[in-house]
């Protein structure tokens, strides 16, 4: 039986335990990767855990370094593979509900099994003696549900970051979270106003670009969301009274969620894209709802929210741009001056992105009306790569001329170049064989000029 569960486990990984254990130590895989081995996962990483303590780790290995020696995780190499090892141990006291003030290290595999978080990851497995379970991790596994180990409350005390993780492993594997769980949770929550943000923010991505995001769901039921993203909350009773819609507009964004590549980049596009409908809504005399500027205001409220979660700033200003332009198409005329304009403003890359929002979006509104939406997302694409196909200029590195040379021909140096060639790139998004060096030299010195005159 134990044959099928080595054949998945990395030669090394076994070497390194037969290793320890001839040196007169025990040692096991545990962790994540023996609860993705039992359900048929890849593991990522492979974690080791044993009675050795570091340095008699080290003295074992001829190729080590110190992970974190503190709570005895020494880093072995092997055939160029990196493998954490760490001591058996038990933790002292959790005074900033996030890391313990000591540890103690241990011979007893089953009381470093006892501070693990959630039973599924409690297990340990040796590839000759099997798995030890104290907490029935292999049960929660089968029946797919998570269950704290031993009292909840303590668990989400010592590190409250595990609310959090609970939801995320909801959301990743499909399992539902047990009764005594979530009532840990809900006396818990508010110690997430001790954790980092972006500690925060690692787990709620995670769970944004699960196969599930609509756990987003989860995380408002259980009073969690507003130690995220508060300002999603209010979303749950906006609603959509319009022809174009059928859900309100949190239940929109989490299809719509549903329905993107779950890339951080595009699943926080979704999450946001319609977070300004909350704020400006209004309703006309016939009771149709309106949301007037309202990319702007989600702009607005996605540029704070993705800062206060430590996000970069290249993907809160890529975020941003689609958030901007993800409706921008309903109220212009689509052909090549708007694709140009469009690939001016964010770039072939983004303009691909962008047509995935788009479809997204519509896939998420009125069933009813989507065929047209499609359509108009296809001709986008179409013209794009016409666009790229003829190689249309549709950015100043693209024009045949340069501000050195409206300098050459006269036009003192300072912003006036800038505007100019903002003026010539307009010009040949509308006619690309103007695209010349002497006509848009004489273009510029025409505007320049008439400019000077008013």
């Amino acid at each position: 039986m134990l044959t099928q569960y080595n054949k998945q486990i990395p030669k090394e990984a076994i070497c390194i335990i037969d290793t320890i254990e001839k040196a007169g130590y025990e040692a096991y895989i545990v962790g994540g990767c023996v609860r993705d081995l039992l359900m048929g996962r890849t593991p990522h990483d492979w974690d080791i855990t044993t009675s050795a303590k570091p340095e008699q780790v080290k003295e074992v290995f001829r190729r080590t370094y110190d992970t974190g020696i503190k709570h005895g995780t020494v880093t072995v190499i092997l055939n160029e593979q990196h493998f954490e090892v760490t001591t058996y141990r038990i933790e002292g006291e959790y005074k900033d509900f996030r890391r313990p003030e000591e540890v103690s290290f241990v011979e007893d595999i089953t009381l470093d099994l006892s501070r693990r978080d959630f039973t599924m990851n409690a297990i340990a497995y040796h590839p000759v003696r099997g798995f030890v379970d104290p907490y029935h991790g292999q049960e929660a596994i089968k029946k797919g549900y998570i269950s704290s180990v031993r009292c909840a409350k303590e668990r989400f005390t010592e590190d409250a970051l595990r609310i959090l993780r609970a939801v995320r492993f909801s959301a990743q594997l499909g399992f539902s979270i047990d009764e005594d769980t979530i009532q840990g949770i809900e006396a818990c929550k508010e110690l997430l106003t001790h954790i980092s943000k972006e500690r925060i923010r690692d787990e709620f991505l995670k769970i944004c670009v699960s196969d599930r995001p609509t756990h987003i769901n989860l995380l408002r039921k259980l009073g969690l969301l507003e130690y995220i993203i508060p300002e999603f909350i209010k979303t749950y009773d906006t609603p959509q009274n319009h022809p174009h819609h059928i859900y309100h507009v949190a239940q929109h964004t989490l299809v719509a969620m549903e329905n993107v590549e779950p890339t951080i980049r595009l699943r926080l596009t979704m999450l946001l894209h319609d977070l300004g409908k909350a704020y400006t809504r209004t309703t006309d005399k016939n009771g149709i709802d309106h949301f007037y500027n309202h990319p702007k205001k989600s702009v607005e409220l996605a540029g704070k929210i993705l800062r206060e979660l430590k996000l970069d700033n290249r993907m809160i200003k890529e975020v941003s741009s689609l958030i901007y332009f993800h409706d921008y198409h309903i109220k212009h005329t689509i052909d090549k001056i708007y694709v140009k304009k469009m690939l001016m403003e964010i770039g072939p890359e983004l303009f691909d992105e962008l047509m995935k929002v788009q479809l997204a979006d519509a896939r998420s509104q009125n069933p009813d009306k989507l065929e047209p939406k499609i359509k108009n997302i296809e001709k986008q694409k179409k013209l794009k790569e016409e666009v790229m196909a003829s190689n249309e200029p549709y950015q100043k590195s693209m024009l045949a001329i340069t501000g050195s040379d409206l300098m050459a021909a006269g036009i003192p140096r300072g912003k006036e170049i800038g505007w100019l060639l903002d003026e010539a790139l307009d010009k040949v998004i509308r006619d690309p064989l103007a695209n010349e060096k002497d006509k848009l030299i004489s273009y510029c010195q025409k505007i320049y000029g008439n400019r000077g005159e008013e």
